[in-house]
């Protein structure tokens, strides 16, 4: 078989996926209700902010973790978004599954990091 052609029957497949067709129409319904977009997009901004501090070595006030914790509790009442986010974890741990198995196939020819 062809390697191009393989990889183009993974995509079809995955496009047809329950888990693809899942988070399309999760995010379909999100995007289509202006206020659960706006929710999800602000928690995201607010995840992005906290990590962007831990990334500078940084670590948030307790004030930004309540703010946090006050937004995820928002989302947890939201059936369209508890919706969206289990599509998107299941999306993206079968996206991650695919990449592990692609991986797995080549780990031979790339190079190894040295044991400290």
């Amino acid at each position: 078989m062809n390697v191009y052609d393989a990889a183009h029957q993974l995509a079809r497949a995955i496009k047809q996926s329950s888990e693809y067709t899942g988070y399309a129409a999760a995010k379909a319904k999100v995007d289509g209700q202006e206020g659960t977009a706006k929710m999800l997009s602000d928690l995201r901004a607010k995840q992005w902010e906290l990590q962007e501090l831990r990334m500078k070595g940084q670590e948030p006030t307790a004030e930004q973790m309540a703010a946090l914790q006050k937004m995820a509790e928002l989302v947890s009442h939201s059936p369209t978004l508890q919706e969206f986010l289990n599509a998107e974890y299941r999306f993206g741990q079968m996206v991650e599954d695919v990449q592990k198995i692609m991986g797995d196939a080549i780990r031979d020819l790339l190079p190894q990091a040295e044991e400290a």
